[in-house]
């Protein structure tokens, strides 16, 4: 059993997927608090809802690409089984996911889609850097950017790490409507860093007050 904030069915916002098609499964709860939150009805609200359920709500939609969201996902053990029947089923996984829980026990075939907290979210402290080690090729790693204090620690945290080694690809996304995407895209280019800018796409589409989108 999962409690389940909303199903819904849009053009996915983020990560090298944006702009196509997709279903969001959107889990309630999260143990985190960043100050640039979007979703913070994603803490309490939902349902409960039988695996079966799910499926047949994400099936209904007829729709290849399905993203597991928060919330914070992971902190419902039903998840896991849910992304391999989701798997099973023929579909192409995502998971955006914190970076602060262990991502041993994603199946491997899911895109896991990993959130590394800047500074200016309040919750730096939280991540699990061991993360890094868990990643698959196909995965992706991403950093909200608030600040250029954030972006110096994105910046140095993938040299660090050798992040775009380790994956996919590497999303800097600046805070909507606080950082400039112009400005980041300028940092970015002056210190040569194997990153992609993203802008939340959905937000300029529908606008940062959408839901269900």
């Amino acid at each position: 059993m999962l409690t389940v904030n909303e199903i819904f069915y849009s053009i996915q916002g983020e990560s090298s997927h944006a702009g196509r098609p997709c279903v969001f499964v959107r889990l309630t709860a999260c143990d985190l608090r960043c100050r640039w939150c979007d979703t913070p009805y994603a803490f309490h609200e939902g349902e409960p809802a039988s695996l079966d359920d799910v499926c047949a709500a994400v099936e209904s939609y007829r729709c290849p690409l399905v993203e597991i969201t928060g919330g914070e996902p992971l902190l419902q053990r039903d998840v896991y089984p849910l992304m391999r029947r989701l798997l099973d089923a023929g579909k192409t996984v995502l998971l955006e996911t914190g970076g602060h829980i262990d991502i041993s026990d994603v199946p491997g075939a899911v895109v896991k889609v990993v959130d590394v907290k800047c500074p200016g979210s309040g919750e730096a402290s939280r991540n699990d850097w061991a993360n890094l080690d868990r990643l698959a090729g196909h995965d992706e790693v991403k950093f909200v950017i608030r600040d250029r204090t954030d972006y110096e620690f994105a910046r140095d945290a993938v040299s660090r790490y050798r992040i775009a080694g380790r994956c996919a690809g590497v999303l800097f996304s600046p805070v909507h409507g606080v950082l400039d995407p112009a400005e980041l895209a300028g940092w970015i280019l002056h210190d040569r860093v194997p990153a992609r800018v993203q802008v939340q796409l959905h937000k300029y589409v529908w606008g940062p007050e959408a839901r269900g989108v």
